[in-house]
């Protein structure tokens, strides 16, 4: 086993399906990805070896590794308990602090519930990313979904589609460029970067027939940024994008606004999308669902975002060196 740090994995919430697909990724992993979950032994069903600290997992452990954190209240499949919201934030921020300090080499966060850490905690933030973000002392971060097909990013995220037009700002939208171009060098190891550009209007405006912001704020700015080096091409028409052909030319797609990002990848590969934090001072990745509870405490959940966000966490961990 590789001596590199392992990846420590935040357990989110403990009432979802999180600590089930976490040992459900562990043996699909054993031996190929050293990890060590935080969470609270009580809250465990599975086995488990329980380590003082992170620096203890060797990566040939026979069951999961798990670095214990104390929660107030118990885990009932189905029913988050608002008294565990402060530990569920608590084991973020120290993940965190693990990665940072070089004890973990990446960090994947499981799924947290937002209402119940607002209920139980007060928490002032929409989720993960933003939280991480105020962690880290960064201003602005870059949310990637990616699978072994695609890559997207979207430039606005979680605001109502006719919010859109005036969120979308042209730093915002190189401030996205720069960030992905970045992260794709040091993360992927790809030493020249193509994004492709979507359109924010259908068929790209159409020549400023369906819209105007192709013209006047999109394609001015790709063009300055490829004078500058960068390997753009857009703005292109989001519903040519996507097809097997277009995706050989590209790596990664930039789109406008969350659904124009999501759809695709969700239907080419809706059970292994990866949520990767791009613009972070460290490695964060986490499965691309929530925390389902409907299902929590069946044994049914299904385990393959989880992996490949592990897998990835662990991938990029080593381009990164």
């Amino acid at each position: 086993m590789t001596t590199r740090a392992p990846v420590v994995v935040s357990c989110g919430e403990p009432a979802g399906v999180g600590l089930e697909i976490a040992h459900k990724a562990f043996e699909a992993l054993r031996g190929e990805v050293p990890m060590v979950l935080l969470a609270d032994r009580r809250h465990v069903s599975g086995p488990v070896v329980e380590v003082a600290s992170v620096g203890d997992v060797t990566g040939d452990e026979a069951a999961l590794p798990l670095l214990h954190h104390r929660f107030a209240g118990d885990a009932v499949a189905g029913q988050p308990d608002p008294r565990n919201a402060q530990g569920v934030i608590d084991v973020i921020a120290h993940g965190v602090d693990l990665v940072t300090s070089g004890a973990a080499s990446a960090l994947c966060t499981l799924p947290i519930h937002k209402k119940a850490l607002k209920d139980g905690a007060d928490f002032a933030y929409p989720g993960h990313t933003e939280y991480l973000a105020a962690l880290a002392g960064v201003e602005r971060v870059v949310m990637m979904l990616a699978c072994p097909e695609l890559r997207v990013v979207p430039v606005t995220i979680h605001i109502g589609l006719a919010d859109v037009p005036g969120a979308l700002t042209p730093a915002l939208l190189e401030d996205t460029l720069r960030i992905t171009e970045a992260a794709l060098k040091r993360d992927f190891g790809i030493a020249e970067p193509r994004l492709a550009v979507a359109g924010l209007n259908p068929h790209a405006g159409e020549g400023g027939a369906m819209g105007t912001e192709e013209i006047t704020m999109i394609a001015p700015l790709l063009e300055r940024l490829s004078e500058s080096g960068m390997r753009l091409s857009g703005p292109m028409s989001a519903d040519t994008m996507f097809h097997a052909q277009a995706r050989a030319g590209y790596d990664a797609a930039v789109c406008m606004y969350h659904d124009q990002a999501l759809i695709p990848i969700k239907t080419i590969d809706f059970a292994g999308g990866v949520n990767v934090t791009l613009g972070l001072p460290f490695i964060r990745t986490s499965p691309d669902h929530g925390t389902a509870f409907d299902i929590a405490g069946k044994g049914v959940a299904d385990p393959t975002s989880t992996i490949a966000a592990l897998r990835m966490a662990w991938d990029m961990a080593g381009k990164r060196g």
